[in-house]
Protein backbone atom coordinates (compact mmCIF):
# COMPACT_ATOMS: atom_id res chain seq x y z
CA UNK A 1 0.00 0.00 0.00
CA UNK A 2 3.03 2.56 0.88
CA UNK A 3 4.33 1.55 -1.82
CA UNK A 4 1.30 2.22 -4.57
CA UNK A 5 0.64 5.12 -2.45
CA UNK A 6 3.88 6.80 -3.35
CA UNK A 7 3.58 5.84 -6.95
CA UNK A 8 0.30 7.83 -7.28
CA UNK A 9 1.84 10.64 -4.89
CA UNK A 10 4.79 10.85 -7.69
CA UNK A 11 2.52 11.62 -10.19
CA UNK A 12 0.25 13.59 -8.47
CA UNK A 13 1.13 16.20 -11.33
CA UNK A 14 -0.06 13.55 -14.06
CA UNK A 15 -3.28 13.15 -11.74
CA UNK A 16 -4.10 17.09 -11.63
CA UNK A 17 -3.92 17.40 -15.53
CA UNK A 18 -6.04 14.74 -15.96
CA UNK A 19 -8.48 15.88 -13.40
CA UNK A 20 -8.44 19.67 -14.92
CA UNK A 21 -8.28 18.44 -18.32
CA UNK A 22 -11.54 16.74 -18.09
CA UNK A 23 -13.21 19.92 -16.09
CA UNK A 24 -12.45 21.83 -19.20
CA UNK A 25 -14.11 19.65 -21.59
CA UNK A 26 -16.88 19.59 -19.16
CA UNK A 27 -17.39 23.21 -19.23
CA UNK A 28 -17.13 23.07 -23.26
CA UNK A 29 -20.10 20.96 -22.90
CA UNK A 30 -22.15 23.61 -21.58
CA UNK A 31 -23.82 24.55 -24.40
CA UNK A 32 -24.88 21.45 -25.37
CA UNK A 33 -28.37 19.84 -25.11
CA UNK A 34 -30.09 19.04 -21.97
CA UNK A 35 -32.76 16.55 -20.94
CA UNK A 36 -35.89 17.06 -19.16
CA UNK A 37 -33.94 15.72 -15.91
CA UNK A 38 -32.63 19.62 -15.98
CA UNK A 39 -35.78 20.81 -15.25
CA UNK A 40 -36.31 18.10 -12.80
CA UNK A 41 -33.55 19.42 -10.76
CA UNK A 42 -34.51 22.91 -11.32
CA UNK A 43 -37.99 22.52 -10.06
CA UNK A 44 -36.30 20.37 -6.38
CA UNK A 45 -34.26 23.69 -6.31
CA UNK A 46 -37.74 25.72 -6.29
CA UNK A 47 -39.53 23.70 -4.31
CA UNK A 48 -36.62 23.16 -1.33
CA UNK A 49 -36.19 26.80 -1.09
CA UNK A 50 -39.50 27.97 -1.11
CA UNK A 51 -41.80 25.62 0.90
CA UNK A 52 -41.19 24.29 4.58
CA UNK A 53 -39.97 21.03 4.71
CA UNK A 54 -43.29 19.53 5.53
CA UNK A 55 -44.33 20.21 1.75
CA UNK A 56 -41.14 18.64 -0.29
CA UNK A 57 -42.66 15.97 -1.08
CA UNK A 58 -45.96 16.37 -1.25
CA UNK A 59 -45.70 19.81 -3.78
CA UNK A 60 -47.09 18.56 -7.52
CA UNK A 61 -47.30 21.22 -9.92
CA UNK A 62 -45.09 20.06 -11.82
CA UNK A 63 -45.04 16.64 -13.36
CA UNK A 64 -41.23 16.13 -11.73
CA UNK A 65 -42.35 15.41 -7.97
CA UNK A 66 -39.40 15.67 -5.19
CA UNK A 67 -38.65 11.35 -5.75
CA UNK A 68 -34.89 11.37 -4.15
CA UNK A 69 -34.46 10.48 -0.57
CA UNK A 70 -33.87 13.35 1.84
CA UNK A 71 -30.15 13.87 1.69
CA UNK A 72 -30.63 14.76 -1.94
CA UNK A 73 -33.48 17.18 -0.99
CA UNK A 74 -31.22 18.68 1.27
CA UNK A 75 -28.28 19.17 -1.31
CA UNK A 76 -30.74 21.25 -3.33
CA UNK A 77 -32.26 23.37 -0.73
CA UNK A 78 -28.56 24.06 -0.55
CA UNK A 79 -27.64 24.91 -3.55
CA UNK A 80 -30.68 26.92 -4.02
CA UNK A 81 -29.20 29.31 -1.83
CA UNK A 82 -26.30 29.71 -4.59
CA UNK A 83 -28.80 29.98 -7.26
CA UNK A 84 -30.74 32.57 -5.82
CA UNK A 85 -27.75 34.67 -6.63
CA UNK A 86 -27.31 33.88 -10.30
CA UNK A 87 -31.41 33.96 -11.14
CA UNK A 88 -33.97 34.13 -8.30
CA UNK A 89 -36.79 33.24 -11.46
CA UNK A 90 -35.36 29.64 -11.45
CA UNK A 91 -36.59 29.57 -8.05
CA UNK A 92 -40.44 29.90 -8.74
CA UNK A 93 -42.21 26.53 -8.54
CA UNK A 94 -44.52 27.87 -11.08
CA UNK A 95 -41.66 28.74 -13.89
CA UNK A 96 -42.35 25.70 -15.16
CA UNK A 97 -39.42 24.43 -18.14
CA UNK A 98 -37.61 28.18 -16.96
CA UNK A 99 -33.67 27.79 -18.75
CA UNK A 100 -32.51 31.15 -18.90
CA UNK A 101 -28.72 31.58 -19.79
CA UNK A 102 -27.72 32.17 -16.03
CA UNK A 103 -29.80 29.25 -14.58
CA UNK A 104 -27.76 26.88 -17.77
CA UNK A 105 -25.27 28.30 -16.24
CA UNK A 106 -25.77 27.76 -12.83
CA UNK A 107 -27.22 24.20 -13.56
CA UNK A 108 -23.89 23.16 -15.44
CA UNK A 109 -21.63 24.89 -12.76
CA UNK A 110 -22.75 23.33 -9.96
CA UNK A 111 -22.43 19.62 -11.69
CA UNK A 112 -18.61 20.50 -12.50
CA UNK A 113 -17.92 21.96 -8.75
CA UNK A 114 -19.58 19.28 -7.24
CA UNK A 115 -17.19 16.75 -9.42
CA UNK A 116 -14.60 17.67 -7.09
CA UNK A 117 -15.14 15.12 -4.20
CA UNK A 118 -15.56 12.33 -7.35
CA UNK A 119 -11.91 13.47 -8.25
CA UNK A 120 -11.08 12.70 -4.58
CA UNK A 121 -12.68 9.48 -4.71
CA UNK A 122 -10.63 8.66 -7.56
CA UNK A 123 -7.44 9.68 -6.67
CA UNK A 124 -8.05 6.96 -3.70
CA UNK A 125 -8.74 4.60 -5.38
CA UNK A 126 -5.67 4.85 -7.24
CA UNK A 127 -3.72 4.56 -4.16
CA UNK A 128 -5.18 1.17 -3.71
CA UNK A 129 -3.65 -0.10 -6.75
CA UNK A 130 -0.36 -2.25 -6.96
CA UNK A 131 1.02 -1.49 -9.75
CA UNK A 132 4.52 -2.02 -11.75
CA UNK A 133 7.75 -1.01 -10.14
CA UNK A 134 8.37 2.74 -9.56
CA UNK A 135 10.83 3.16 -11.71
CA UNK A 136 8.53 2.96 -15.14
CA UNK A 137 6.77 5.63 -16.66
CA UNK A 138 3.44 6.84 -14.90
CA UNK A 139 1.61 6.18 -18.07
CA UNK A 140 2.59 2.70 -18.50
CA UNK A 141 1.24 2.22 -14.83
CA UNK A 142 -2.28 0.98 -14.08
CA UNK A 143 -2.84 3.44 -11.51
CA UNK A 144 -2.23 6.18 -14.46
CA UNK A 145 -4.93 4.20 -16.32
CA UNK A 146 -7.66 3.62 -14.01
CA UNK A 147 -7.27 7.58 -13.59
CA UNK A 148 -8.32 7.79 -17.15
CA UNK A 149 -10.65 5.36 -17.13
CA UNK A 150 -12.48 6.86 -14.39
CA UNK A 151 -12.01 10.52 -14.70
CA UNK A 152 -12.50 10.74 -18.57
CA UNK A 153 -15.58 7.73 -18.31
CA UNK A 154 -17.32 8.40 -21.62
CA UNK A 155 -21.09 7.48 -19.95
CA UNK A 156 -20.86 9.60 -16.89
CA UNK A 157 -19.20 12.57 -19.15
CA UNK A 158 -22.38 12.61 -21.12
CA UNK A 159 -25.37 11.25 -18.76
CA UNK A 160 -23.93 14.34 -16.18
CA UNK A 161 -22.66 16.78 -19.05
CA UNK A 162 -24.56 16.57 -21.43
CA UNK A 163 -27.78 14.59 -20.65
CA UNK A 164 -27.63 16.47 -17.40
CA UNK A 165 -27.62 14.72 -13.43
CA UNK A 166 -25.72 14.57 -10.45
CA UNK A 167 -24.28 11.44 -10.75
CA UNK A 168 -20.47 12.36 -10.34
CA UNK A 169 -20.17 13.29 -6.58
CA UNK A 170 -22.67 10.46 -6.05
CA UNK A 171 -20.38 8.14 -7.58
CA UNK A 172 -17.77 9.95 -5.76
CA UNK A 173 -19.30 8.60 -2.26
CA UNK A 174 -19.07 4.98 -3.45
CA UNK A 175 -15.87 4.98 -4.85
CA UNK A 176 -14.01 6.58 -1.79
CA UNK A 177 -16.30 4.53 0.46
CA UNK A 178 -15.00 1.21 -1.44
CA UNK A 179 -11.19 2.82 -1.14
CA UNK A 180 -11.88 3.10 2.43
CA UNK A 181 -12.82 -0.70 2.86
CA UNK A 182 -9.52 -1.56 0.49
CA UNK A 183 -7.63 0.76 3.24
CA UNK A 184 -9.79 -1.44 6.15
CA UNK A 185 -11.08 1.80 7.30
CA UNK A 186 -14.10 -0.36 7.62
CA UNK A 187 -16.51 2.20 9.65
CA UNK A 188 -15.93 5.15 7.43
CA UNK A 189 -16.58 2.83 4.47
CA UNK A 190 -19.90 2.02 6.00
CA UNK A 191 -20.52 5.40 7.34
CA UNK A 192 -20.30 6.61 3.78
CA UNK A 193 -22.28 4.21 1.90
CA UNK A 194 -25.05 4.79 4.48
CA UNK A 195 -25.13 8.35 3.26
CA UNK A 196 -25.18 7.49 -0.32
CA UNK A 197 -28.06 5.14 0.27
CA UNK A 198 -30.12 8.03 1.63
CA UNK A 199 -28.50 10.39 -1.48
CA UNK A 200 -29.65 7.99 -4.17
CA UNK A 201 -31.48 4.90 -3.39
CA UNK A 202 -30.67 2.87 -6.53
CA UNK A 203 -27.47 2.23 -4.68
CA UNK A 204 -29.25 -0.35 -2.57
CA UNK A 205 -28.78 -2.42 -5.52
CA UNK A 206 -25.21 -2.98 -4.07
CA UNK A 207 -25.70 -2.94 -0.39
CA UNK A 208 -26.24 -7.06 -0.05
CA UNK A 209 -22.24 -6.56 -0.93
CA UNK A 210 -21.37 -4.00 1.57
CA UNK A 211 -23.81 -6.38 4.27
CA UNK A 212 -21.76 -9.27 3.12
CA UNK A 213 -18.70 -8.04 3.77
CA UNK A 214 -18.63 -5.83 6.61
CA UNK A 215 -20.14 -8.65 8.48
CA UNK A 216 -17.52 -10.77 7.03
CA UNK A 217 -14.54 -8.85 7.52
CA UNK A 218 -15.22 -6.69 10.44
CA UNK A 219 -17.31 -8.37 12.54
CA UNK A 220 -15.34 -11.51 12.33
CA UNK A 221 -12.25 -10.89 13.59
CA UNK A 222 -10.55 -14.37 13.00
CA UNK A 223 -10.49 -16.77 10.13
CA UNK A 224 -10.00 -20.53 10.20
CA UNK A 225 -6.76 -22.06 8.00
CA UNK A 226 -9.19 -22.88 4.97
CA UNK A 227 -10.31 -18.81 5.09
CA UNK A 228 -13.44 -20.06 6.80
CA UNK A 229 -15.06 -17.96 9.50
CA UNK A 230 -14.35 -18.49 13.48
CA UNK A 231 -17.56 -17.70 15.00
CA UNK A 232 -16.19 -17.75 18.17
CA UNK A 233 -14.31 -14.70 16.93
CA UNK A 234 -17.93 -12.86 16.28
CA UNK A 235 -17.21 -9.37 17.85
CA UNK A 236 -21.13 -8.12 18.90
CA UNK A 237 -19.37 -4.57 19.51
CA UNK A 238 -18.37 -4.14 15.81
CA UNK A 239 -21.62 -5.64 14.92
CA UNK A 240 -22.84 -2.69 17.32
CA UNK A 241 -20.55 0.01 15.83
CA UNK A 242 -22.03 -0.71 12.41
CA UNK A 243 -25.87 -0.67 13.14
CA UNK A 244 -24.90 2.78 14.93
CA UNK A 245 -23.83 4.20 12.12
CA UNK A 246 -26.74 3.14 9.70
CA UNK A 247 -29.42 3.88 12.38
CA UNK A 248 -27.59 7.67 12.89
CA UNK A 249 -27.50 8.38 9.30
CA UNK A 250 -30.95 7.31 8.58
CA UNK A 251 -32.56 9.07 11.52
CA UNK A 252 -30.56 12.42 10.33
CA UNK A 253 -32.71 11.69 7.18
CA UNK A 254 -35.83 10.50 7.76
CA UNK A 255 -35.99 11.47 11.41
CA UNK A 256 -37.84 14.82 10.44
CA UNK A 257 -40.69 13.56 8.24
CA UNK A 258 -41.17 10.01 10.93
CA UNK A 259 -41.85 13.17 12.77
CA UNK A 260 -44.20 14.75 10.69
CA UNK A 261 -45.88 11.34 9.78
CA UNK A 262 -44.57 11.56 6.25
CA UNK A 263 -42.50 8.39 5.66
CA UNK A 264 -44.88 6.33 3.65
CA UNK A 265 -45.36 9.47 1.49
CA UNK A 266 -41.37 9.25 0.53
CA UNK A 267 -41.63 5.61 0.04
CA UNK A 268 -44.59 6.21 -2.23
CA UNK A 269 -41.95 9.02 -3.82
CA UNK A 270 -39.43 6.67 -3.96
CA UNK A 271 -40.04 3.56 -5.33
CA UNK A 272 -43.20 4.32 -7.68
CA UNK A 273 -43.71 0.56 -8.78
CA UNK A 274 -47.23 1.95 -10.98
CA UNK A 275 -44.53 3.42 -13.61
CA UNK A 276 -44.38 -0.28 -15.01
CA UNK A 277 -41.95 -2.64 -15.71
CA UNK A 278 -39.98 -1.04 -18.18
CA UNK A 279 -38.33 2.71 -18.16
CA UNK A 280 -39.06 5.02 -21.76
CA UNK A 281 -37.22 3.00 -24.03
CA UNK A 282 -35.96 -0.88 -22.87
CA UNK A 283 -33.19 -0.45 -20.86
CA UNK A 284 -30.81 -3.18 -22.68
CA UNK A 285 -31.32 -6.12 -19.93
CA UNK A 286 -32.94 -9.07 -19.74
CA UNK A 287 -36.55 -7.27 -19.79
CA UNK A 288 -35.37 -6.04 -23.38
CA UNK A 289 -35.03 -9.54 -24.46
CA UNK A 290 -37.92 -10.49 -22.81
CA UNK A 291 -39.83 -7.88 -24.57
CA UNK A 292 -38.32 -8.65 -28.12
CA UNK A 293 -39.13 -11.87 -28.21
CA UNK A 294 -43.05 -11.36 -26.75
CA UNK A 295 -42.92 -9.02 -29.53
CA UNK A 296 -42.68 -11.28 -32.14
CA UNK A 297 -44.49 -14.27 -31.03
CA UNK A 298 -47.45 -11.85 -30.49
CA UNK A 299 -46.84 -11.29 -34.55
CA UNK A 300 -47.39 -14.50 -35.13
CA UNK A 301 -50.10 -15.32 -32.55
CA UNK A 302 -48.44 -17.10 -30.28
CA UNK A 303 -47.43 -15.21 -27.03
CA UNK A 304 -50.31 -15.88 -25.39
CA UNK A 305 -50.39 -19.74 -25.91
CA UNK A 306 -47.06 -20.33 -25.49
CA UNK A 307 -44.76 -17.00 -23.70
CA UNK A 308 -46.75 -15.38 -21.90
CA UNK A 309 -47.76 -18.45 -19.85
CA UNK A 310 -43.85 -19.27 -19.31
CA UNK A 311 -43.72 -15.84 -17.29
CA UNK A 312 -47.03 -15.20 -16.24
CA UNK A 313 -46.45 -12.74 -13.87
CA UNK A 314 -44.16 -9.89 -13.92
CA UNK A 315 -44.31 -7.73 -10.91
CA UNK A 316 -41.89 -5.95 -8.37
CA UNK A 317 -41.83 -9.00 -6.47
CA UNK A 318 -40.68 -11.58 -9.18
CA UNK A 319 -37.91 -8.85 -10.27
CA UNK A 320 -36.67 -8.61 -6.79
CA UNK A 321 -36.25 -12.70 -6.34
CA UNK A 322 -34.59 -12.37 -9.58
CA UNK A 323 -32.14 -10.02 -9.01
CA UNK A 324 -31.67 -10.73 -5.76
CA UNK A 325 -30.57 -14.21 -6.58
CA UNK A 326 -26.97 -12.88 -6.44
CA UNK A 327 -26.54 -13.03 -2.73
CA UNK A 328 -24.47 -16.20 -3.38
CA UNK A 329 -21.72 -13.43 -4.12
CA UNK A 330 -19.16 -14.80 -2.10
CA UNK A 331 -16.93 -11.76 -0.04
CA UNK A 332 -15.20 -13.31 2.49
CA UNK A 333 -11.90 -13.36 -0.03
CA UNK A 334 -10.94 -10.01 0.84
CA UNK A 335 -11.82 -7.03 -0.65
CA UNK A 336 -11.07 -7.93 -4.05
CA UNK A 337 -13.91 -10.32 -3.20
CA UNK A 338 -15.94 -7.76 -2.18
CA UNK A 339 -15.43 -5.22 -5.62
CA UNK A 340 -16.40 -8.52 -7.39
CA UNK A 341 -19.68 -9.17 -5.26
CA UNK A 342 -20.60 -5.32 -5.46
CA UNK A 343 -20.71 -5.77 -9.26
CA UNK A 344 -22.26 -8.80 -9.63
CA UNK A 345 -25.31 -6.95 -7.32
CA UNK A 346 -25.22 -4.12 -9.57
CA UNK A 347 -25.25 -5.86 -12.84
CA UNK A 348 -27.26 -8.66 -11.59
CA UNK A 349 -30.11 -6.11 -10.34
CA UNK A 350 -29.92 -4.07 -13.86
CA UNK A 351 -30.10 -7.48 -15.55
CA UNK A 352 -33.50 -8.02 -13.81
CA UNK A 353 -34.88 -5.27 -12.03
CA UNK A 354 -38.08 -2.97 -12.18
CA UNK A 355 -38.08 -0.14 -14.01
CA UNK A 356 -34.17 0.03 -14.38
CA UNK A 357 -33.37 3.01 -16.00
CA UNK A 358 -30.51 2.96 -18.77
CA UNK A 359 -28.10 4.76 -17.24
CA UNK A 360 -28.10 2.82 -13.58
CA UNK A 361 -25.51 0.35 -16.30
CA UNK A 362 -22.80 2.77 -14.73
CA UNK A 363 -23.34 1.64 -11.31
CA UNK A 364 -21.50 -1.69 -13.24
CA UNK A 365 -19.27 0.09 -15.47
CA UNK A 366 -17.53 2.44 -12.62
CA UNK A 367 -16.38 -0.19 -9.86
CA UNK A 368 -15.56 -2.60 -13.26
CA UNK A 369 -12.85 -0.23 -14.03
CA UNK A 370 -10.97 -0.86 -10.19
CA UNK A 371 -11.06 -4.52 -11.50
CA UNK A 372 -10.03 -4.16 -15.38
CA UNK A 373 -6.68 -3.67 -14.77
CA UNK A 374 -5.54 -6.63 -12.01
CA UNK A 375 -6.27 -9.52 -14.30
CA UNK A 376 -6.98 -10.16 -17.95
CA UNK A 377 -9.99 -11.92 -17.93
CA UNK A 378 -11.36 -9.04 -15.93
CA UNK A 379 -9.65 -6.77 -18.74
CA UNK A 380 -11.81 -8.48 -21.03
CA UNK A 381 -15.16 -8.41 -19.75
CA UNK A 382 -14.52 -4.79 -19.14
CA UNK A 383 -13.67 -3.81 -22.54
CA UNK A 384 -17.17 -6.14 -23.26
CA UNK A 385 -19.33 -4.35 -20.51
CA UNK A 386 -18.05 -0.93 -21.53
CA UNK A 387 -18.11 -0.51 -24.81
CA UNK A 388 -21.35 -2.29 -24.92
CA UNK A 389 -23.02 -0.25 -21.98
CA UNK A 390 -21.65 3.37 -23.34
CA UNK A 391 -22.92 2.82 -26.52
CA UNK A 392 -26.15 1.88 -25.07
CA UNK A 393 -26.71 5.24 -23.87
CA UNK A 394 -26.51 6.77 -27.07
CA UNK A 395 -30.04 7.33 -27.84
CA UNK A 396 -30.32 10.11 -24.81
CA UNK A 397 -28.53 12.13 -26.79
CA UNK A 398 -30.89 12.39 -29.87
CA UNK A 399 -30.22 15.84 -31.30
CA UNK A 400 -28.27 16.23 -34.22
CA UNK A 401 -25.49 18.73 -33.10
CA UNK A 402 -24.38 15.79 -29.82
CA UNK A 403 -24.12 13.36 -32.80
CA UNK A 404 -20.51 14.06 -33.68
CA UNK A 405 -19.49 14.46 -29.82
CA UNK A 406 -21.28 11.43 -28.76
CA UNK A 407 -19.74 9.46 -31.63
CA UNK A 408 -15.94 11.20 -31.05
CA UNK A 409 -15.91 11.00 -27.23
CA UNK A 410 -17.03 7.14 -27.20
CA UNK A 411 -14.43 6.68 -30.34
CA UNK A 412 -11.59 8.01 -27.86
CA UNK A 413 -12.55 6.76 -24.98
CA UNK A 414 -12.85 3.15 -26.58
CA UNK A 415 -9.38 3.58 -28.55
CA UNK A 416 -7.54 3.90 -25.02
CA UNK A 417 -9.25 1.38 -23.27
CA UNK A 418 -8.10 -0.92 -25.80
CA UNK A 419 -4.97 0.25 -26.20
CA UNK A 420 -4.04 0.50 -23.09
CA UNK A 421 -5.60 -2.57 -21.29
CA UNK A 422 -4.02 -4.15 -24.09
CA UNK A 423 -0.39 -2.63 -23.37
CA UNK A 424 -0.63 -3.49 -19.69
CA UNK A 425 -1.79 -7.19 -20.52
CA UNK A 426 0.80 -7.58 -23.90
CA UNK A 427 1.15 -11.13 -23.53
CA UNK A 428 -2.34 -12.03 -23.11
CA UNK A 429 -5.22 -12.20 -25.68
CA UNK A 430 -8.32 -10.29 -24.35
CA UNK A 431 -10.99 -11.00 -26.68
CA UNK A 432 -11.89 -13.72 -28.85
CA UNK A 433 -13.03 -13.42 -32.43
CA UNK A 434 -16.63 -13.95 -31.92
CA UNK A 435 -17.24 -10.83 -28.99
CA UNK A 436 -14.97 -8.83 -31.29
CA UNK A 437 -17.03 -9.11 -34.34
CA UNK A 438 -20.01 -8.34 -32.06
CA UNK A 439 -18.01 -5.23 -30.74
CA UNK A 440 -17.45 -4.61 -34.54
CA UNK A 441 -20.85 -4.85 -35.16
CA UNK A 442 -22.14 -1.84 -33.58
CA UNK A 443 -20.28 0.37 -36.40
CA UNK A 444 -22.77 -0.77 -38.85
CA UNK A 445 -25.50 -0.76 -36.24
CA UNK A 446 -25.39 3.09 -35.63
CA UNK A 447 -25.05 3.58 -39.45
CA UNK A 448 -28.55 1.60 -39.35
CA UNK A 449 -30.01 3.57 -36.79
CA UNK A 450 -28.43 7.32 -37.21
CA UNK A 451 -27.80 7.29 -41.04
CA UNK A 452 -29.83 4.78 -42.81
CA UNK A 453 -33.25 4.58 -41.13
CA UNK A 454 -34.30 7.89 -40.60
CA UNK A 455 -34.20 8.44 -44.28
CA UNK A 456 -36.61 5.72 -45.23
CA UNK A 457 -39.79 5.61 -45.64
CA UNK A 458 -40.63 2.85 -42.39
CA UNK A 459 -39.12 6.13 -40.31
CA UNK A 460 -42.99 7.27 -39.80
CA UNK A 461 -44.89 4.31 -39.57
CA UNK A 462 -41.42 2.55 -37.34
CA UNK A 463 -40.25 5.26 -35.33
CA UNK A 464 -39.27 3.07 -32.29
CA UNK A 465 -37.17 0.82 -34.56
CA UNK A 466 -33.73 2.23 -33.86
CA UNK A 467 -34.34 1.74 -29.87
CA UNK A 468 -35.66 -1.75 -30.55
CA UNK A 469 -32.40 -2.45 -32.50
CA UNK A 470 -29.90 -0.42 -29.79
CA UNK A 471 -31.51 -2.02 -27.08
CA UNK A 472 -31.99 -5.70 -28.21
CA UNK A 473 -28.46 -5.73 -29.20
CA UNK A 474 -26.88 -4.20 -26.56
CA UNK A 475 -28.67 -6.50 -24.29
CA UNK A 476 -27.43 -9.45 -25.77
CA UNK A 477 -24.07 -8.52 -24.98
CA UNK A 478 -24.44 -7.02 -21.47
CA UNK A 479 -25.81 -10.64 -21.06
CA UNK A 480 -23.28 -12.23 -21.88
CA UNK A 481 -20.67 -9.69 -20.44
CA UNK A 482 -22.84 -10.64 -16.81
CA UNK A 483 -22.85 -14.12 -17.09
CA UNK A 484 -18.82 -14.12 -18.10
CA UNK A 485 -18.99 -12.38 -14.80
CA UNK A 486 -20.68 -14.45 -12.92
CA UNK A 487 -18.44 -17.35 -14.00
CA UNK A 488 -15.53 -15.40 -12.48
CA UNK A 489 -16.71 -15.86 -8.94
CA UNK A 490 -15.64 -19.13 -9.61
CA UNK A 491 -12.63 -19.86 -7.30
CA UNK A 492 -9.13 -19.39 -9.24
CA UNK A 493 -5.62 -18.90 -9.70
CA UNK A 494 -4.73 -14.97 -8.71
CA UNK A 495 -2.72 -13.72 -11.56
CA UNK A 496 -2.35 -10.33 -13.98
CA UNK A 497 0.17 -7.74 -13.33
CA UNK A 498 -1.79 -5.29 -10.71
CA UNK A 499 -3.85 -6.01 -8.08
CA UNK A 500 -5.95 -4.11 -5.69
CA UNK A 501 -4.46 -4.62 -2.20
Amino acid sequence: MAASGAAVRGGGRGFLSLALGVSLLKCLLIPAYYSTDFEVHRNWLAITHNLPVSQWYYEATSEWTLDYPPFFAWFEYALSHIAKVFDPEMLNVQNLNYASPRTVLFQRFSVIFTDVLFIYAVYECCKCIEGKKAGKELTEKPTFILSILLLWNFGLLIVDHIHFQYNGFLFGLMLLSIARLFQKRHLEGAFLFAILLHFKHIYLYVAPAYGIYLLRSYCFTGNKPDGSVRWSSFSFLRLLALGSIVCFVSALSLGPFIALNQLPQIISRLFPFKRGLCHAYWAPNFWALYNALDKMLSIIGLDDKWFGSAVPTRSPALCDSISNSHLHCDSHVGPRGFLRCLIVCALSSFMFGWHVHEKAILLAILPMSLLSVGKPQDAAIYLLLTTTGHYSLFPLLFTAPEFPIKVLLMLLFTVYSFSSLKTLFRKEKLLNWMETIYLIGLGPLEICCELVFPFTPWKLKYPFVPLFLTSVYCAAGITYAWFRLSISMLPGPAVGKAKLQ
